[in-house]
């Protein structure tokens, strides 16, 4: 039996993982670190460019962020862009486009213009354009008919900006932060492991073991668990997060055949609705095409486009009891919800699905048609939906568990990608100060942020 050791762990090579694996190689004085990847490359699953929106959530144009939400994730988008930018992947990687948050009807367009007003202070460089200025800047958001002659009967105005980075391969970056990590200090161990499925950790004394599923052994002085849904599996497996169970929503997308907006379009988000509304992006992956989506449909599987072989763990992970089961009714008594979770399941049914999904995409395109749009076949991730069972509800946003003994169990749902560095900055100084070594705070301030 083969055994490492190494200052610290991290199980999971998507971004969430690259993320803090480059941090600590570059921003603390560890010595030895070990990423560990059951799949046969990073990035294969959420974090992989056709698994996302491949969208930077600064919070400008998503209408569910509060004011104080936006502020703190402007912060950890910000960090994206740097790291980009440093790195040169500009134009590569990560790209320019126009993104707006449309409001359709009467209300949507008070709405629009009272958040534009509020959000500015935060974000300067928001502009709000009428449909004048739409008809310019996006015509099919205005326009009823495909020949471009008869404009849409609601009135429109959006909230948005022309010059900003928005868009990232972030599987691509995946890959660019593990290949910084490993060329920031040649001092260093900076290991990475493929095809190395964890399969059971296990606390002994001061130190944990990892036993992967081909038989080989890692122990480290501390483990960051940052393996999306299999997170709370694996916490649940040594006994932590009991009180959490985990809810496997998917998301799918439908694609155009071409180009047919300029930039980004988000929508107003319903408040009762716990899922992200319905947005179009310019596919960077596809030649331009247009991505509308994403679906939300709950599945039985950990992990998407991998077969079956998640089922048995992610029932596991549901945790189901009597708490778990008002959780889902308190969700599927109101009607507008359970209409919504009806609809996006016949989203996923060939022969009607695309006639319905088109009637909710012409809320953007209005002359969007069946023939102009296709299921996207092998699109979109699993997020795992975390459930509360002490206060009975779904948990919006990152879940962690720190049981403050030298392991940490991470659940990221979008914006995930987006926050990877922010919640490595968090995980780092946790990890730092419990192995009493240094966190180079100051030059990763310097480097990432606007911090005075």
């Amino acid at each position: 039996m083969n055994e490492k050791h190494y200052e610290v762990v991290i199980v999971g090579g998507g971004i969430s993982g690259a993320a803090l694996f480059f941090e600590l190689a570059k921003y603390s004085s560890a010595k030895n670190i070990c990423l560990l990847e059951k799949y046969e490359g990073l990035a294969t699953l959420n974090s992989k460019g056709t698994s996302n929106s491949q969208t930077i959530h600064v919070g400008d144009i998503e209408t569910n962020y509060t004011f104080e939400k936006a502020k703190i994730t402007k912060r950890t988008a910000k960090m994206i862009e740097k790291f980009c930018l440093e790195y040169g992947l500009q134009e590569t990687v990560m790209h320019k486009h126009q993104k707006m948050a449309l409001g359709v009807g009467a209300d949507e367009v008070e709405f629009i213009t009272n958040r534009y007003n509020e959000f500015k202070e935060i974000f300067p460089y928001l502009e709000l354009w009428d449909k004048e200025q739409l008809r310019e800047l996006e015509p099919k958001l205005v326009y009823a008919d495909k020949e471009q002659t008869i404009d849409r009967p609601e009135p429109i105005v959006a909230m948005g900006a022309k010059d900003q980075y928005t868009t990232v391969d972030f599987g691509a970056m995946t890959n660019e932060l593990a290949k910084a990590a490993q060329s920031a200090d040649e001092s260093k161990t900076t290991d990475i492991f493929y095809n190395s499925e964890v399969e059971e950790i296990e606390q002994i004394g001061d130190k944990y073991k990892l036993t992967t599923v081909n038989g080989t052994v890692y122990t480290a002085d501390f483990v960051v668990v940052n393996a999306g849904a299999h997170s709370l599996y694996l916490a649940h497996k040594m006994g932590y997060g009991k009180h959490m169970g985990s809810l496997s929503m998917a998301g799918s997308f439908y694609i155009t055949s071409g180009e047919f907006l300029n930039g980004k379009v988000y929508m107003v988000q319903n408040d009762k609705l716990p899922f992200a509304a319905l947005h179009g992006d310019p596919d960077i992956l596809e030649d331009g095409k247009t991505r509308f989506g994403p679906t939300a449909l709950a599945l039985g599987v950990l992990e998407r486009y991998k077969g079956f072989k998640s089922v048995g763990q992610c029932i596991k992970t549901m945790n189901i009891d009597g708490n778990i089961l008002k959780i889902f009714w308190d969700l599927l008594k109101d009607s507008e919800i359970r209409n919504y979770v009806f609809k996006n399941f016949l989203f996923e049914v060939p022969g009607i699905n695309k006639k319905l999904f088109v009637k909710d995409a012409q809320k953007i395109v209005p002359s969007l048609s069946v023939d102009d749009i296709e299921y996207a076949k092998g699109f979109g991730g699993v997020r795992p939906q975390v459930l509360n069972k002490e206060e009975q509800k779904l948990m919006l946003g990152e879940a962690s568990i720190n049981p403050g003994n030298g392991i940490i169990f991470n659940m990221t749902p979008s914006p995930g990608a987006t926050s990877c560095l922010g919640n490595a900055e968090r995980d780092i100084k946790v990890v730092c100060d419990y192995l009493n070594i240094e966190f180079y705070e100051d030059q990763f301030l310097a480097d990432y942020t606007d911090d005075k």
